[in-house]
């Protein structure tokens, strides 16, 4: 293994950023000096970091030499820019945009599903993170591919206000405040109401009337899990600040049980299966804000076939579905 001796986070001052931070802080790559990246209007601004105050860092004047491992979480017209500058300084490049993700010849890692494809041979270079939503639902259905060979997936997803970053936080707020008021909404961030309501499009849409969210459901999950597998996504933008919740029914090629899908999950890495019964069953987006596992929990046989269950699956965005998955992809590599 590489050691990463300095480490850059593009973005920092963002709310993946910030979420980079809290596990830099906890647990990981506590040896390394963190170097707080952002744009010009973010240059100078002091953030508590390791029980010291730090100074943010311009990406326009920003030296990538000396630096062992670059996070990018700023959106894909800055990664375009600058990661590979990046990887011509022999930076490892970790990217949270979907700037690379549908590039063949750059790795798309979820390291419990698919890790082991990273070898030291990727240094330097760029991996890309896949869609939040996309990591939740492949850590959580993996074992289950890798036992019973799944044939569909139908997921409708429930997608917190933070995977709009901030000012879709912040229009929610808003929103909220206008509507007990009794005033007129505004809505910036979204094409309707956000606030008490849920909105069937997240993205723009495609040719097929699919959205793009839907899209990179289907594209990602064939290039991580099983490019055999048949993948229907419907994508729901809710009033929820953060953690991302899936509704996913799954066919498998032999028939299954609930107790050996419990079995199976029970031991899966990155999973935390929820085996109670009733409202017990299950756990909420509220409840897991802040947590690094996939929660599953809700298993339900398909009332008409022995090859369908129904799961409910529910993951922090910020964390597993960017800042620590993106840990996790460095390290495979470094120490």
């Amino acid at each position: 293994m590489k050691k990463a001796t300095n480490i850059a986070i593009i973005g920092a001052t963002g709310l993946v950023g910030k979420s980079f931070l809290k596990l830099f802080e906890s647990d990981h790559f506590l040896d390394s000096k963190i170097h707080l990246v952002a744009s010009n209007k973010s240059k100078g601004r002091e953030v508590s970091f390791r029980n010291s105050s730090q100074v943010v860092s311009s990406l326009e004047d920003f030296d990538f030499l000396n630096i062992d491992l670059v996070f990018f979480s700023a959106g894909a017209e800055v990664a375009r820019k600058y990661a590979p500058l990046a990887v011509r300084e022999g930076c490892f490049v970790v990217d949270n945009s979907s700037c690379f993700r549908r590039e063949e010849s750059i790795p798309l890692i979820v390291p419990e599903v698919n890790g082991e494809t990273l070898t030291v041979n990727s240094i330097p270079g760029i991996v890309a993170n896949p869609n939040c939503q996309t990591i939740q639902m492949v850590v959580a259905l993996k074992p289950l591919h890798d036992l019973f060979v799944i044939n569909r997936i139908d997921v409708t997803t429930f997608q917190a206000v933070s995977g709009s970053g901030k000012l879709g936080q912040d229009e929610l707020a808003l929103q909220i405040g206008q509507e007990l008021k009794g005033e007129t909404l505004s809505s910036n961030i979204y094409n309707k109401q956000i606030a008490f309501n849920a909105l069937p499009q997240c993205g723009d849409f495609e040719e097929n009337s699919y959205t793009q969210e839907e899209m990179k459901m289907v594209w990602e999950t064939h290039r991580i899990l099983d490019p055999n597998i048949e993948v229907g996504a419907t994508c729901v933008r809710v009033p929820v600040v953060n953690g991302h919740s899936e509704s996913i029914h799954i066919e498998t090629r032999e028939p299954i049980t609930i107790d050996s899908v419990k079995n199976c999950l029970r031991e899966a890495k990155g999973v935390n299966l929820i085996s109670g019964e009733g409202s017990e069953s299950y756990i909420t987006a509220v409840e897991i804000d802040g947590t690094d596992q996939v929660h599953v929990g809700r298993l339900r046989m398909d009332l008409w076939n022995k090859k369908r269950i129904n799961l409910w699956v529910v993951a922090d965005n910020l964390r597993k579905g960017a800042a620590l998955n993106s840990i996790q992809i460095a390290e495979i590599l470094f120490n």
